[in-house]
This record gives C-alpha cells, sequence and structure tokens, in this order.
C-alpha cells in the first residue's frame, strides 16, 4: 500500500503552496489540522488503488460461471453475491461471507468520511459520487488485470461510503469543534 500512498502523498505536498494561493485567492485559509486531514484522504485513496488494482494472487474465490464465457470474471447482475454467499453459506463458509461483505464496505467508508469532513457544505451525494466513483473506477480496471469486476462490489462500496458519511454525522453532532477544525477558515 504504501508503494503508491508516499509518493501520492508526496505530490500533494508538493502542489499544497499552489492550492494555498487558490484558497488565499477567495479569501480562505487552510489550516493544519485540514493539511493532514486532506494528506491522509490522498493517502487512503491511494492505498485502495495500490491493493484493489494489483495484479490476481490465486487467492481470489472465481464467481460461478459458465465454463468458456468470455465474461468468466464479470458480473453485471445486482444482488448475485447474494446466491453465492447462500452457496458459501451451506458450505460452511461463513468467513467469507462476511470478509467479502464487510470488508468492501469498511474499506471504502473513508471515502464517504473525508469528502463529508473536508470539504464546505458536506452532502450525502458528495460521498456517494467519491466513493461510488472510485469504486466503479477500480471494478473496470479490475476487468483488465484478469481480476473479477463485479456490480455487487460496486454497490457493498458506494453504501460504504454513505456509511462514511454517517459517521461524519455522528462526530458533527458530538464534536463540532473538532469538525470544525477540518474545514477552511475564513480569512479575516
Amino acid at each position: 500500500m504504501a508503494v503508491l500512498a508516499v509518493p501520492a502523498a508526496v505530490a500533494f505536498l508538493c502542489i499544497t503552496p499552489y492550492r494555498c494561493r487558490s484558497l488565499t485567492a477567495i479569501g480562505l485559509r487552510s489550516g493544519l489540522t485540514r493539511e493532514v486531514g486532506m494528506i491522509l484522504f490522498v493517502m487512503t485513496v491511494f492505498s485502495i488503488l495500490a491493493v484493489t488494482l494489483r495484479p490476481p494472487t490465486g487467492w481470489e474465490i472465481p464467481l460461478p460461471s459458465r465454463i468458456g464465457d468470455p465474461w468468466d470474471n464479470v458480473n453485471l447482475i445486482p444482488f448475485r453475491m447474494f446466491r453465492v454467499y447462500k452457496a458459501y453459506y451451506g458450505w460452511g463458509n461463513l468467513i467469507y461471507i462476511i470478509i467479502n461483505f464487510l470488508g468492501n464496505m469498511l474499506v471504502f467508508l473513508p471515502l464517504g468520511f473525508f469528502p463529508a469532513l473536508l470539504f464546505r457544505k458536506e452532502r450525502w451525494w458528495r460521498s456517494l459520487l467519491v466513493g461510488g466513483g472510485i469504486s466503479f473506477f477500480v471494478e473496470f480496471g479490475q476487468y483488465f488485470l484478469m481480476r473479477q469486476s463485479d456490480i455487487d462490489d460496486v454497490i457493498l462500496n458506494a453504501l460504504g461510503a454513505l456509511c462514511g458519511y454517517w459517521v461524519f454525522l455522528l462526530l458533527k453532532r458530538f464534536f463540532p469543534v473538532l469538525v470544525s477544525r477540518f474545514r477552511c477558515q475564513t480569512i479575516s
């Protein structure tokens, strides 16, 4: 993960002076807390890309498909994975279900949390757009890497991003001062 996350953070730090000048031009200032949050957000995005867009390792569990089908590793049928879960549950493999279902949601939780925390006028659809958009990009890229591309992963990832937004709402409700430290401040 650090292979992409650290260079991404360094590149982000290189453009920070330009970002700060742009903010100053419109009468805003980004504090240290917000800059740390922005770096964590960039590192999170690139860590997810590093993990999900790597070549196959052999650990992937194949989707049930027809032999000889050119779309063997593609599932475009929403909620098909629940039938797969049922089969794995019947085989006593509950761990796979938990890892796949919760893992897809938890990995994308920060992609819903950070946009709401760092950008002005937090909106649920912005978190959904960031999480769902990156998830779609990942699944599209996995097709070309000969890995499994699954619409159910996009759905679970987008749901995870929405959960991240809900976590932000809880943080905002119980710790509003902390949330305000992650926002751009008006220059007085």
